[in-house]
């Protein structure tokens, strides 16, 4: 015991001589926190549109004006050609093109049916797919009215309809900075604590007082403790001002108890500083390290859920992704936050954490070789 004290005070130490270490714990989460949810949004706006009008009807005109009053679209272009709203699309003027027929207005009323194009810039897949279903919509909805017009002939000739009302459950005002804050806090707990770990035994390693421990008669489990337990406390007080950040500037605080929070982040960090520290063991160089945690914090993030659902992912996917620690931690903080879950609502990701923890930390005490210069 007495030997670890001393580690965890050196370890203290050292961490609070270097600023840069201390930027990285305190200041790096808390200015990613606040920027990624504001500059970070699911719902595209702003789609630039071009139209080809051939028809020139006060319906082709109904119609585009329906789009341009949508806070979706932009109309940039009004092009009196296909080849010419190509052109638009070309210099990255127009997103979309919508082209109306000759006749549409007379197909529309003597054939009941019409054929409208739409072409869509899909450099930019995400903006372009749901571009055009954003344009479906609108389209379907002044197809409805049309309809409803045609009905009003005869009021024995009514056309059904179906009203379809929709409850947001957890999230009523699908609030988007409810479902992403608590993510990234967890991300960004993840990438501070693996980081700093992955560069600790490292850094011993370059200005050579490696050698001097291992001369020592320190146990190896002590050792590791020793680099564990300060970045284990300053990842608590990293989470304890995520959580500030989320109530002061989005006004966000967890329908779940903050007690939830804690015990899991304590089971959660050893998990990560582990995966850290065993990436320090079998690395020479701080450059090593940091390309090793790079690699791996980016499938962390891709493939965690934060940003694209687990189960929309194909099968290989997802066993990677519940080989994945943040995504455990990602589902925990969220479902914490948004729906108020208990322990023993969680408790299967529990189990995983500690798994992980366990696992992580024993490779680490495992692959760790003192060696006698």
């Amino acid at each position: 015991m007495n030997i670890i004290l001393v580690i965890l005070r050196k370890e203290f130490r050292q961490i609070f001589r270097d600023s840069t270490i201390l930027r990285m714990i305190f200041a790096m989460p808390i200015i990613q926190l606040i920027l990624i949810p504001l500059a970070a949004d699911y719902e595209v706006k702003n789609i630039s549109i071009s139209i080809v009008d051939n028809d020139h009807s006060a319906y082709s005109q109904r119609l585009i004006h329906k789009l341009d009053a949508s806070k979706y679209f932009q109309l940039t272009d009004y092009s009196a050609s296909h080849p010419q709203a190509l052109q638009a699309i070309e210099k990255n003027q127009a997103d979309l093109i919508l082209e109306i027929p000759p006749k549409f207005e007379k197909q529309l009323i003597r054939e009941n049916k019409a054929d409208l194009m739409l072409s869509a810039n899909a450099i930019n897949g995400i903006k372009a797919g749901l571009g055009s279903v954003y344009a479906a919509q609108i389209v379907q909805d002044f197809n409805r009215e049309i309809r409803e017009e045609f009905g009003k002939v005869s009021r024995f000739n009514a056309i059904p309809s179906i009203d379809i009302r929709t409850a947001n459950w957890y999230n009523p005002l699908s609030n988007y900075k409810l479902f992403i804050v608590p993510g990234i806090l967890g991300i960004l707990v993840t990438m501070v604590g693996s980081f700093l770990t992955a560069l600790n035994i490292v850094r011993e390693k370059e200005i050579g007082t490696i050698e001097q421990i291992n001369v020592t008669p320190i146990q190896k489990y002590q050792f590791i403790l020793g680099k564990l337990i300060p970045f284990w406390v300053l990842g608590l007080v990293s989470i304890t001002l995520g959580l500030i950040i989320s109530y002061l500037v989005f006004g966000l605080f967890p329908v779940g108890s903050y007690l939830n929070i804690y015990i899991f982040s304590i089971i959660y960090l050893p998990a990560v500083l582990g995966f850290g520290l065993l990436i320090s063991t079998f690395t020479e160089t701080q450059q090593q390290a940091t390309l090793f945690a790079f690699f791996f914090m980016m499938i962390f993030v891709l493939m965690s859920g934060l940003y694209t659902p687990i189960e929309s992912m194909p099968d290989w996917a997802k066993v990677i992704a519940r080989l994945s620690p943040p995504t455990y931690f990602v589902e925990v903080i969220r479902s914490i936050f948004i729906k108020g879950s208990s322990l023993w609502d969680l408790k299967e990701q529990l189990f995983a954490i500690v798994g992980f923890a366990v696992v992580l930390n024993g490779l680490a005490i495992l692959n760790y070789r003192k060696r006698v210069a």
